[in-house]
């Protein structure tokens, strides 16, 4: 073959290598998808009080870096803004919670592709007025009977109903109207007593044994406000109601979820350990798909 013929082909030829190799490296970044911009809200139960190693960044809220934001954030590579807060209210989505603490809603612009939150359970002070007086009852009861609802009747529920709902309604609407383009998920709360009374768990959860399904609806119902709130809004609700059965505060160390009132393991009673907030991680991507 003539030499410039020969030239002409290796010209050629390394040109359709370039461009081959340039249209493989457009594919593949193509391919490869955008991080999410996942922003975290809510309470003490989606910034995990109580479980170490704790953020330092803001103490006040008692927010631990292995909460559940981060273990989805970990697992898919997105970029996480965890804003959640101990005892936040779905009023702090608005108002400061803290001096220094700027609200929820700050977090979220029209770039947020992900949300998640749980929400709901301080607003009325719903979980710590009725752990509290259902356990201070059950005490002066020696376990028996159901004083806690004997006493308190249908209020917790009431203020659920008239109060709690209609605020994660809005909460859940001002998150829409920051985050339009976001896919939002509002998590249950995972369940806090078992169906029905275990007499071994009274000293680690010292509720008397009719009081203890009375808790629980108490809780189903705080967690159906939330599910009403979520498919109101367009929002994705996370159910625990199933996966969570049997990994309640009762059961031993390494299969619950959540620790008791005494004798547990964790600096916050009453919330998710590290097992439950890896849970609590896993299920929701399960849902949403992710991971």
């Amino acid at each position: 073959m003539p030499k410039h013929a020969l030239r002409r082909v290796m010209t050629a030829t390394a040109a359709a290598v370039a461009t081959l190799a340039l249209g493989l490296t457009d594919a593949a970044a193509h391919a490869t998808p955008d991080t999410l911009d996942y922003v975290a809200l809510g309470d003490s139960y989606s910034a995990a009080s109580g479980v170490l190693p704790v953020d330092p960044t803001n103490l006040l809220c008692l927010r631990s870096t292995a909460n559940y934001p981060h273990v989805i954030a970990t697992t898919t590579g997105a970029r996480l803004q965890d804003v959640t807060c101990g005892a936040a209210q779905t009023a702090h989505f608005r108002q400061a919670q803290y001096p220094g603490t700027a609200p929820q809603l700050d977090a979220l612009d029209t770039g947020t592709d992900l949300v998640t939150l749980t929400i709901g359970g301080n607003d009325n002070s719903t979980f710590i007025n009725a752990i509290t007086a259902c356990g201070t009852a059950g005490v002066l009861s020696g376990g028996k009977g159901s004083p806690c609802k004997d006493k308190h009747g249908t209020s917790f529920d009431d203020e659920i109903e008239a109060n709690t709902y209609p605020a994660l309604k809005q909460a859940f609407l001002d998150v829409r109207g920051r985050a339009p383009h976001a896919r939002v998920a509002a998590l249950g709360y995972p369940w806090i007593t078992p169906a029905t009374a275990d007499p071994s768990c009274f000293v680690k959860l010292p509720v008397a044994a009719g009081d203890v399904p009375y808790l629980r609806a108490i809780q189903a119902h705080l967690n159906d406000a939330v599910r009403r709130a979520a498919e109101e809004t367009g929002a994705t609700y996370v159910d625990f109601s199933t996966v969570s059965d049997g990994h309640d505060a009762c059961e031993a160390p390494g299969t619950r979820w959540i620790e008791p009132l005494l004798f547990g393991h964790s600096l916050v009673p009453v919330h998710p350990n590290a097992l439950g907030e890896r849970r609590m991680a896993e299920h929701t991507m399960s849902v949403l798909g992710l991971g």
